[in-house]
């Protein structure tokens, strides 16, 4: 998991310097993540350690969240100045992320394949005529 976790960090090392030298106007760790992507659709599927570390990120998603927190509530002063484009900026972030997790959702169980009825399977079946 440890050489997993080095993995990520090269990534977003990678994406910082692609960012600097580039000048493109991403953040580096999102460009890390679309070379993660590109990587593990090269490989085609995600190995067993990267699989087990997103595992452990994701149950502890809430402990990365604090810092992010705790330095929006640092510039408590400004955001209630700015209180409009903030609140817009949830609400309409929320939104799209409910919409866009929606439409994955749906291709990917147009991609499932059927369910299999057990005793559908085991019925025999007529001959066609």
């Amino acid at each position: 998991m440890i050489q997993a976790f080095a993995v990520l960090l090269v990534l977003q090392l990678v994406g910082e310097l692609l960012v600097q030298s580039l000048h493109l106007p991403l953040p580096g760790p999102l460009v890390g993540m679309l070379l993660l992507l590109a990587g593990l659709v090269w490989h085609g599927r995600v190995p067993e350690p990267l699989r087990k570390l997103g595992e452990v990120l994701l149950q502890n998603m809430m402990l990365l969240f604090i810092p992010a927190v705790a330095g929006v509530m640092m510039l408590f002063e400004r955001v209630a100045q700015e209180w409009l484009p903030f609140f817009v900026a949830c609400i309409g972030g929320a939104a799209i992320t409910l919409v866009v997790t929606a439409l994955v959702l749906q291709a990917l169980l147009k991609r499932r394949p059927p369910d299999v009825d057990p005793d559908a399977a085991a019925a025999p079946t007529e001959p066609r005529a």
